[in-house]
């Protein structure tokens, strides 16, 4: 799901770098229990990160620097999302099903894949337009930043054939915590790639709407409870 550069210690406009967002989430990993629904999620995201991270070492971006912020951004919107646990501040619209269902007796690569799309069917358009913003970008398809978002498509598909593998492992789940069916014909229905596609053009969706805020309100709004239904189908 991420978009790290090779060495990932570029740091971004606020100091953060991806480094700073794998060792949250390992920090994460440690403070939730091993079955719980988000920390599924969580050691998902960590390993596809890691993942890309090590695919892209041979690979030329031409825009690190964005790649690099808009990882941290997005990496934020998840963060923010998972301290509502503790926190008691309100959930946002699209992560309420994996949250609130996290100990539901449903099988790991649900709650994986109920993160996965919150994250990037919602998350992603918003982390896309606030990195143009932050850098006085536009999320204009052919432009460098878009041709680096499809080498990361790439390396993620690469990554997709490993997840089901991860899950059979039991480097996500334990393997007593999987169920009979099939890993691969779950994660067969949801394609990261696909997923990432689509962000992308809801991202360029919101950038045009950014002149008429009552607009751009109602699409983001929409696109919360579309996602929000769809992960509670994921959940079933």
């Amino acid at each position: 799901m991420g978009t790290a550069t090779p060495s990932g210690t570029e740091p971004t406009g606020d100091g953060a770098t991806i480094a700073d967002v794998l060792a949250r989430m390992e920090a994460i990993d440690g403070q939730l229990p091993r079955t719980d629904g988000v920390a599924y999620f969580n050691r998902l995201y960590l390993q596809v990160t890691k993942a890309v991270q090590a695919a892209s070492a041979n690979t030329t971006f031409e825009d690190p620097r964005f790649l690099n912020r808009l990882d941290v951004v997005f990496a934020g919107l998840y963060f923010a999302a998972q301290e509502t646990i503790t926190s008691g501040a309100q959930c946002p619209v699209a992560w309420r099903p994996l949250v609130a269902q996290r100990a539901d007796p449903v099988s790991p690569i649900q709650f994986a894949l109920a993160g996965m799309n919150a994250h990037i069917s919602h998350d992603l358009p918003l982390a896309v337009v606030q990195t143009c913003e932050e850098l006085d970008l536009a999320p204009s398809d052919d432009s460098p930043q878009h041709r680096d978002f499809q080498r990361v498509n790439a390396l993620l598909k690469t990554v997709e054939g490993q997840v089901a593998g991860w899950f059979q492992s039991g480097l996500i789940a334990d393997i007593e915590d999987v169920t009979t069916k099939p890993v691969a014909y779950e994660i067969a229905m949801w394609s990261i790639v696909a997923a990432r596609d689509v962000a992308w053009g809801h991202a360029q969706i919101l950038w045009h709407l950014r002149g008429e805020p009552g607009l751009a309100s109602i699409f983001a709004d929409t696109l919360a409870r579309a996602v929000e239904l769809s992960s509670r189908g994921i959940l079933i």
